[in-house]
């Protein structure tokens, strides 16, 4: 197996880990995973996106905010099997928390619909949680990470953010405002994520851009293993995006003093147990060979 240079970003602190971070029985060498998928009028992208994910991943949940250019068709035409998901509300956040209630897999994934992540680096993402971690977050800026699509702008907002974050929680972040990551399911209850009803006006706190910030700072809270899982990101293939600099980078901002005045995570004492370290072999996850080169011949 390739060495994926994952790096430790979990609190230097001693911490109490949440009573979900173990699950009864020791984790499984080859889990079932499940891949959520947010779309919105991403009819375009789905066969770029759905072209690359492993072929023996348990569960494809596309989770549709009420799209109108036959996106749901679209994913039912290219994988028979998806599981479709309609969201209540507006947002990724609210995407995520009602596609999070809908796993039945081992291992939870989050990937976008757009193009931008590589699905052929689920393998590096899942070889992380059976090694031992409870969450594997992608970075950009790890070792063997990169971007083709990240501005300068954004840039420096993401590591002023990664700085207020790691000094907030202790934690040693490279990339906060990355979406890209997979978390052991018997994690959910510590993220305390609802997908609820609809409102008034369509949209609630953390069902925008700062879910994935909600999710990292849950996960420093409650005490998880956090290993950085590099990551390479692409532009989107087709459409515009939805993220806007500055509003979002604000939502991010707001995230983490909200995060931080919050309870520091469950003071419940818990017995570790053995978990095996064993990775999956290389064979046992496709590469998804196609799309990779569709990839080569769009960044050449």
């Amino acid at each position: 197996m390739t060495d994926h240079s994952y790096r430790d970003a979990r609190p230097n602190a001693e911490v109490v880990l949440h009573p979900s971070v173990f699950p009864t029985a020791a984790r499984a060498v080859a889990p079932r995973v499940s891949v959520v998928i947010p779309t919105y009028n991403e009819a375009k992208n789905l066969p770029h996106v759905f072209a690359a994910i492993p072929a023996d991943v348990h569960e494809v949940i596309v989770v549709d905010g009420h799209s109108v250019d036959g996106t749901i068709e679209v994913a039912r035409s290219l994988r028979p099997d998806v599981r479709i998901v309609l969201q209540n509300r507006h947002g990724k956040g609210n995407a995520m928390a009602c596609g999070f209630a809908e796993v039945t897999g081992d291992v939870v994934v989050m990937l976008d619909a757009d193009g931008s992540a590589d699905p052929a680096e689920i393998e590096r993402f899942v070889a992380a949680l059976v090694a031992g971690a409870d969450f594997a977050k992608g970075s950009r800026f790890a070792p063997g990470g990169g971007s083709t699509d990240i501005t300068a702008l954004r840039q420096w907002g993401n590591r002023w953010l990664n700085r207020i974050a790691n000094a907030l929680f202790g934690t040693s972040y490279t990339d906060l405002c990355y979406g890209y990551n997979a978390f052991w399911a018997h994690c959910l209850p510590a993220l305390e994520l609802d997908p609820g009803t609809r409102t008034h006006d369509g949209k609630l706190w953390g069902d925008g851009f700062e879910i994935e910030t909600i999710i990292n700072t849950r996960m420093a809270k409650a005490g998880m293993r956090i290993t950085e899982v590099p990551s390479f990101e692409f532009p989107r293939v087709h459409g515009i995006s939805n993220l806007n600099t500055w509003r979002d980078g604000f939502r991010v901002l707001r995230a983490l003093a909200v995060e931080r005045c919050n309870a520091k995570g469950r003071r419940v004492p818990v017995t570790p147990v053995q978990l095996p370290v064993a990775r999956p072999a290389a064979d046992e996850v496709p590469a998804a060979a196609e799309a990779a080169a569709e990839r080569a011949g769009r960044t050449a």
